[in-house]
C-alpha cells in the first residue's frame, strides 16, 4: 500500500501488503471461531477487488498521458529515476519495520488517531483531484464559475517570495465539499465504503502523477519491490501485522459476508494499494510509450493491462488454494514485465522500448530557458 503524495516519491511501508482473506484476519486476531465465507460471497469479494484494482490503473494511465503534457503545477507528475527506484525498497523496509516497532511499543489507538487525521486531509485532496474532470463535464453551463486564488508570500518589495500560489474555481470548491463529507464519514465510522473511496483516489492519483522515466527504471523498481514483498510476507509476520494494525485507507477491502450482512459486513478480503500503484505506474509508462510510437496502437498498454489481470487472478487462486496471505507482487511483477517484453521481442521493438526516455517537465523546460537566456545575451 502506498501513501501517494503530490510532490514526493515516498511510500508508506505497506507497499506490498499481501492479498488477504477473512480467515487470515481471524488467525491474526487469534479468534476461536473462524468465519467461513460462502462460495458466492468469496467470488463477489474477489471479483470486486479485481475490478477496484483495475479502475485506477486504467483511468490513471489515461490521465497520466495528459498530466505529462500539463503546464499546471498542481497536475505536474513527479518523475522517478533509477536511483529513486533502487532506494525505494530500502526506505520502504525501514519504514515498515519502524511502524511494526511503533505498534509493538506504543498504543495502537493513539497511533491510528494521528494517522486518521493525516489521511483525512490527504484523502480529501486526493478525492477532490480525482473528481475534478468529472465535475468539469457535469457542471451546469448557466451557473457562474468564479475564479479564486490562494496566495501566501514571504518578505516584501523586491525580495517578496511566493510560498503558496494556488488557483481554483467554484467547481473545485464543490469537489472539495463532497470530498470533505466522505472524509468526515471515514473518520467517524471507518466504514469500508469510505475507505475504498479514499483508497481508489490515492491509487488513481498515484498512477497519474508518479511517472517512471524509462522501462529500465520500472524493471528496477518492480524487481526491488518483488524481493521486498516476498521477504516481508513469507520471511516474517511484519507485513501482515502492520497491515492489520494500520487503520488507514491504504488498502482496498471488500466483505465476504456482504450477502449475509449487507453494508454492515465485517469480514474482509483486502488488497494493498502498493499492489495497484506500483504495477500501475509501469503500465502507464507503457501507454505513454505507445503514444510516442504514433501508430495509433496501444499494444503494450493492453498487453500489460491484461498481464496484470492474469497476475492478480493467479494470486487469488494461490491464496484461495493454500489459505494463506500472498505477496501479490510475487505474481504481478513477472507478468507485468514478462508479457510486454515477449510482445516487444516478437515485434522487434525491444531495443526501442528500452531506449524510450521520459523526461520531467522541469528537464524539458530547461533547454528552452537556456536558449532564451542565450538570445538575450546576443
Amino acid at each position: 500500500m502506498a501513501d501517494i503524495e503530490q510532490g514526493s516519491s515516498a511510500a508508506l511501508p505497506t507497499e506490498g501488503t499481501p492479498l488477504q482473506d477473512a480467515n487470515d484476519t481471524d488467525a491474526l486476531n487469534g479468534t476461536a471461531a473462524k468465519f467461513v465465507a460462502t462460495a458466492e460471497g468469496t467470488a463477489l469479494a474477489y471479483g470486486s477487488l479485481v475490478l477496484m484494482a483495475l479502475l485506477p490503473i486504467f483511468f490513471g494511465a489515461l490521465r497520466s498521458v495528459s498530466s505529462s503534457k500539463s503546464k499546471n503545477s498542481s497536475d505536474m507528475p513527479e518523475t522517478i529515476t533509477s536511483r529513486d527506484a533502487a532506494r525505494f525498497p530500502i526506505i520502504a523496509s525501514c519504514t515498515l519495520f519502524g511502524l511494526y516497532l511503533f505498534f509493538k511499543i506504543f498504543s495502537q489507538e493513539y497511533i491510528n488517531l494521528l494517522l486518521s487525521m493525516y489521511f483525512f486531509v490527504l484523502g480529501i485532496l486526493a478525492l477532490s483531484h480525482t473528481m475534478s474532470p468529472f465535475m468539469n463535464r457535469v457542471f451546469p453551463a448557466n451557473l457562474p464559475n468564479k475564479q479564486y486564488q490562494l496566495l501566501f508570500t514571504q518578505g516584501s518589495g523586491e525580495s517578496k517570495e511566493e510560498i503558496v500560489n494556488y488557483e481554483f474555481d467554484t467547481k473545485d470548491l464543490i469537489c472539495l465539499g463532497i470530498s470533505s463529507v466522505v472524509g468526515v464519514w471515514y473518520v467517524l465510522k471507518k466504514h469500508w465504503v469510505a475507505n475504498n473511496l479514499f483508497g481508489l483516489a490515492f491509487a488513481l492519483n498515484g498512477v497519474e502523477l508518479l511517472h517512471l522515466n524509462n522501462v529500465s527504471t520500472g524493471c528496477i523498481l518492480l524487481g526491488g519491490l518483488f524481493v521486498y514483498d516476498v521477504f516481508w510476507v513469507f520471511g516474517t509476520n511484519v507485513m501482515v501485522t502492520v497491515a492489520k494494525s494500520f487503520e488507514a485507507p491504504i488498502k482496498l477491502v471488500f466483505p465476504q459476508d456482504l450477502l449475509e450482512r449487507g453494508l454492515d459486513a465485517s469480514n474482509f478480503a483486502m488488497l494493498g494499494l502498493g499492489d495497484v500503484v506500483i504495477p500501475g505506474i509501469f503500465i502507464a509508462l507503457l501507454l505513454r510509450f505507445d503514444v510516442s510510437l504514433k501508430n495509433n496502437s496501444r499494444t503494450y498498454f493492453y498487453t500489460s493491462f491484461f498481464a496484470y489481470i492474469f497476475g492478480l487472478g493467479f494470486t487469488i487462486f494461490i491464496m484461495h488454494t493454500f489459505k494463506h496471505a500472498q505477496p501479490a507482487l510475487l505474481y504481478l511483477v513477472p507478468a507485468c514485465i514478462g508479457f510486454p517484453v515477449v510482445v516487444a521481442l516478437v515485434k522487434g521493438e525491444l531495443t526501442e522500448m528500452f531506449r524510450y526516455e521520459e523526461s520531467s517537465p522541469e528537464v524539458e523546460a530547461s533547454p528552452k530557458e537556456e536558449k532564451t537566456e542565450s538570445d538575450k545575451d546576443k
